[in-house]
């Protein structure tokens, strides 16, 4: 809930008036201002609104007529959003913003009922582009992740201390203050016929996020993730439990490979994602000590069975056609001086959209969950398949005891961006209504509320063991990375035990609950050093009951 008011008091001290951008309402009901006759009018009313503000109109709720602070409780609140929603769009506007207070002089918002503003703006809710690319970042601790990323959506040279670093940074405040899916930190895009790309001036400013989205007929979103040896299990999250197009793995010129990074191209070629690698910091080292570290990469790339292409010399249009299947492209890069850059730029704006999975019907893993007040609970993530628009009817699960909770889809958001609705590969937040923001769990699913959905506890599956210090055998418990769960579990190798380096078919039984999972999903496991890939073969029965093996 905002601290500050000021926004608040000066709308009511505008008020209302004929001709003024400004509309006063104490509360809005489906079964009251959605009735045939009066829907209408309300409809004309807000068009005429926001064309008396330029474009722009401001709702405050929770007030009377005069501008006295009535409040509304948050389900009220919550109810007067939707039929506000219904009626921008009829209008054809949308709502851009929603800030909320407490009606009384600081007392707890459930109690002393809310008061808001809603920006409404001209013009309908966006309809995204088809061609989306979402490039997830991995790579050592300082090695240039976020500079590099920040630098290529803001078109501004770093100043040699990650200063562009800081544009990629999400404050919690910010998913407080409307309703964000901002998962993936950074997004930039380019407009047809345009000969410089469509970049923010400043990242932090949720209108230039939306601005980028409208403006840009493609959309290109990097999912930053963390360098930090410690925070390997977020690192795998972000690479596993997105739908990535790309990978983009940076070493930096004044260090080199690390361990680290050597884990991260692991994981990003064991979960068979094309990867581009960008060494970064090119302008801190001599051109012998760049050469050199070049050509540690590439050495390592061959180690881990793939072909390094160097972009610089065989250009775009090759490394367009050939990235994956074994296949690397390689080139320099400097935030400070811009080198590489308008490289990586027609690279983004070249490499084509991956394949969506086959399935017709709409799934998405939550990846998080966080409560707007005078919205509700909202679930953001990567849409996995099919469509989902607003107004539809879902499931939510599994829950704990494997049940599925009934949910209604109140708004999505991309970037900032209100949208109608968002299809495979989209990050989105999606507002639901049925369910408690606390409810709410990572790894958890939403599907169509027809489609009968058989969440599992157990299944099988083909492995590979990465690293391993002894032999992996019956009872073995890592923690599996499928989609956007972690969840500790068993292990029972068909065989009885695998080696390092083996690859063998194992039984794999979550720990405390089940999962939505299908055969073909790809997975990491790891616990300690130890870690390797998995591929779902086939899933077992629901029973929630222990199997044989672990009585």
């Amino acid at each position: 809930m905002s601290a500050d008011r000021s926004a608040l008091r000066r709308a009511i001290e505008r008020g209302e008036r004929d001709g003024g951008a400004i509309e006063f309402k104490e509360r809005l009901t489906r079964e009251v201002h959605l009735a045939d006759g009066r829907m209408e009018s309300l409809v004309a009313q807000l068009r005429h609104r926001v064309l008396s503000g330029d474009g722009e109109a401001t709702y405050v709720l929770g007030v009377t007529d005069d501008g006295g602070l009535a409040g509304v409780s948050p389900d009220a609140f919550s109810e007067t959003m939707d039929v506000l929603s219904l009626l921008a769009d009829e209008a054809d506007a949308h709502i851009a913003d929603v800030e909320t207070w407490s009606a009384g002089s600081g007392g707890d918002g459930d109690e002393a009922g809310l008061v808001g503003l809603a920006t409404l703006r001209d013009g309908g809710v966006f309809e995204a582009d088809e061609d989306h690319l979402v490039v997830g970042t991995a790579g050592h601790v300082d090695h240039g992740k976020s500079t590099l990323v920040g630098t290529l959506v803001t078109g501004r040279a770093d100043d040699g201390q990650g200063g562009t670093r800081g544009f990629l940074d999400v404050q919690p405040h910010e998913v407080e203050r409307g309703l964000s899916a901002d998962l993936s930190y950074a997004v930039y895009g380019f407009a047809d016929g345009a000969d410089e790309p469509v970049r923010m001036d400043n990242p932090h400013r949720k209108a230039d996020r939306a601005g980028v989205v409208e403006a840009a007929d493609r959309l290109v979103s990097f999912v930053d993730t963390v360098g930090h040896e410690p925070w390997l299990r977020t690192t795998i999250r972000g690479i596993v439990g997105q739908k990535l197009d790309y990978g983009l793995l940076v070493v930096a010129a004044d260090d080199g490979p690390t361990k680290t990074t050597r884990e991260h191209l692991g994981i990003l070629l064991a979960t068979e994602l094309p990867t581009v690698v960008a060494v970064t910091k090119a302008d801190a080292v001599s051109d012998d000590r760049l050469a050199a570290v070049e050509r540690e990469v590439e050495s390592m790339l061959r180690d881990a069975g793939q072909t390094p292409l160097l972009v610089d010399r065989h250009g775009v249009d090759t490394a367009v056609a050939e990235v994956g299947d074994g296949v690397v492209p390689l080139l320099r890069t400097s935030a400070v001086t811009k080198d590489g850059i308008g490289t990586l730029d027609h690279l983004f704006e070249r490499l084509p959209k991956r394949a969506t999975p086959d399935r017709e019907a709409f799934r998405m893993y939550v990846d998080r969950s966080y409560k707007v007040t005078g919205v509700g609970a909202v679930a953001s993530g990567t849409v996995n398949s099919g469509t989902v628009e607003t107004g539809d009817e879902l499931l939510l699960g599994p829950m704990p005891d494997g049940s599925f909770r009934e949910v209604e889809v109140r708004s999505i958001e991309m970037h900032y961006h209100r949208v109608d609705k968002a299809t495979a590969g989209r990050i989105v937040g999606i507002a639901l209504k049925g369910v408690d923001e606390a409810e709410i769990e990572r790894g958890m699913a939403l599907v169509p509320r027809d489609s009968e959905p058989e969440p599992v506890r157990e299944f099988e599956a083909e492995v590979m063991v990465l690293n391993h210090p002894t032999r992996i055998q019956e009872g073995y418990e890592p923690v599996v990375h499928l989609e956007t769960l972690s969840e500790a579990a068993a292990f029972f190798p068909e065989e009885g035990r695998l080696l390092p380096g083996d690859t063998g078919n194992a039984r794999v039984r979550f720990k405390f609950r089940p999962y939505l999972i299908e055969a073909g999903q790809r997975f990491v496991f790891r616990e300690g050093s130890s870690k390797g890939v998995g591929t779902v073969t086939d899933v077992g029965e629901t029973d929630g009951e222990p199997s044989t093996a672990d009585r």
